[in-house]
């Protein structure tokens, strides 16, 4: 017989849920109708719709020392305490980027976490990300860490395949080592690795529910992180799980009794729905979306930890003490110091996200910014918006270069029709006229305009 019991949370009266047991298997359950491997992958729908449930505290937490060293060149000392710097202002004095990560295996990495922890933020706090064993345990402990990330892949094909477990050795083995993190005196994170492709009843409920028991009776918060390994995940209302991105943070909530502040959201962007994903989780009722800078990261990269900065503006108005301007010099210091090649088209970072080309677009940039620039990015983000100078500019494009130029000198805004702004464009059009197909270089733009004004 099930209760009925008034809820706490929804103030209604509820029937209580189903307690989902281990269910063990002889064979691993690899979902072949959804992932057949040889097709691309499948998107089944139950249309089972659940709730949405947005916690009153949403914030991001970051992975660019762990997960975003694992796909480019690994940062200097130096410049992982500069970035953790950076990331410290960017977030803002109420924490909105609340923890970063970091490995602890090299000593330059102990020596940048280490020099981080000397500056005593409070945000973002420093954690790791360990092998799960009880000398890393120590180690970690031993430098001052209160927190620590473990491995607990979840999906048969890391259970059965990868580690050559059955479900219940694999249940045992995590449980035996969160208790092991506990005892070391850490508070555990635990990463369900692949939970887009793990059995969501049969395994992930039921260790998730023993993961809250332990933590109810050792008084240790445990947190989940939700990891969608190789971007499977979906956020389209009705979609089965293991995809939905919704179905699994409330399934977590709703049936294992996870909290919203101990559920993160982990993505990669391997079918381009990293932000979306991440923006789901936080609207079905997870707390803390995990990304990097700029989305480096593995194979497709994480979720770009400056999207979700915007994301959180759009979504409750306000950046709530965040620096945007921050972004501008992240951005410009991994491009120019650590030698990382930003794609141009890159939303916010990318050289041409705020860049017209066509003459027409130049010509209603003149007229008002707001006609085709996404929002004021020059008070946000310390980037005014710029026009690039080729055959389809026009006299309108020529023109908006000049003046932005001359603004950057205190010089007042000329008409297009000035003598000098049609001489550059005569120029210009000559360049192409002769067979010239690369863009015009603002050096080359402001050797004609000192030509010209001389």
């Amino acid at each position: 017989m099930r209760d009925i019991t008034l809820s706490s949370k929804t103030y209604k009266l509820e029937q209580d849920p189903y307690s989902y047991r281990l269910q063990d298997a002889d064979e691993p359950e690899l979902f072949r109708e959804m992932f057949p491997y040889t097709e691309t992958p499948k998107i089944a729908f139950n249309y089972r719709r659940v709730p949405e449930n947005m916690p009153e505290d949403i914030f991001i937490t970051d992975t660019t020392f762990r997960d975003g060293q694992q796909s480019r060149t690994p940062y200097t000392t130096e410049q992982m305490v500069h970035i953790y710097k950076l990331l410290h202002e960017l977030g803002g004095p109420k924490g909105m980027i609340r923890q970063t990560e970091f490995f602890v295996y090299s000593e330059k990495d102990r020596n940048a976490l280490e020099k981080c922890m000397e500056l005593g933020y409070r945000f973002p706090e420093i954690t790791t990300w360990i092998r799960a064993n009880r000398q890393d345990f120590e180690l970690v402990r031993s430098i001052g860490i209160e927190e620590t990330g473990i491995l607990v892949s979840c999906s048969d094909y890391h259970i059965y395949h990868k580690m050559g477990l059955t479900r219940k050795q694999a249940f045992d083995k995590y449980l035996g080592i969160v208790k092991e993190c506990i005892s070391a005196g850490l508070r555990p994170r635990c990463h369900f690795e692949d939970i887009t492709r793990a059995d969501f009843y049969g395994f992930v409920v039921p260790f998730a529910s023993s993961l809250m028991e332990l933590s109810r009776e050792s008084n240790v918060p445990v947190k989940i992180r939700a990891c969608d390994t190789m971007g499977y995940g979906v956020p389209y209302p009705g979609a089965a799980l293991p995809r939905s991105v919704s179905g699994i943070i409330y399934g977590l909530q709703h049936y294992a009794d996870v909290p919203s502040e101990m559920l993160e959201w982990h993505g990669h962007n391997d079918f381009y729905k990293g932000v979306v994903n991440a923006t789901t989780a936080w609207m079905y009722g997870c707390s803390a979306v995990n990304c990097s800078l700029l989305g480096i990261g593995e194979r497709t990269g994480n979720v770009p930890l400056e999207a979700m900065v915007f994301e959180y503006a759009s979504l409750r108005g306000s950046l709530n003490g965040m620096n945007p301007k921050k972004i501008t010099e992240i951005a410009e210091y991994i491009r120019d110091v650590t030698g990382y090649d930003i794609p141009p088209m890159t939303p916010f970072v990318g050289e041409n996200f705020n860049l017209t080309r066509a003459g027409i677009h130049a010509d209603g940039m003149m007229k008002d910014p707001e006609i085709y620039n996404i929002f004021d990015t020059e008070s946000i983000l310390g980037r005014p918006p710029k026009v690039s100078i080729n055959n389809a500019s026009g006299l309108a494009g020529v023109a908006y270069w000049v003046n932005g130029y001359r603004a950057k000198r205190g010089e007042e805004a000329l008409p297009k029709t000035d003598d000098r702004i049609r001489a550059i464009y005569d120029w210009v059009k000559a360049e192409y006229d002769s067979g010239r197909i690369t863009v015009i270089s603002d050096a080359e733009l402001e050797e004609q305009y000192t030509l010209y004004t001389a």
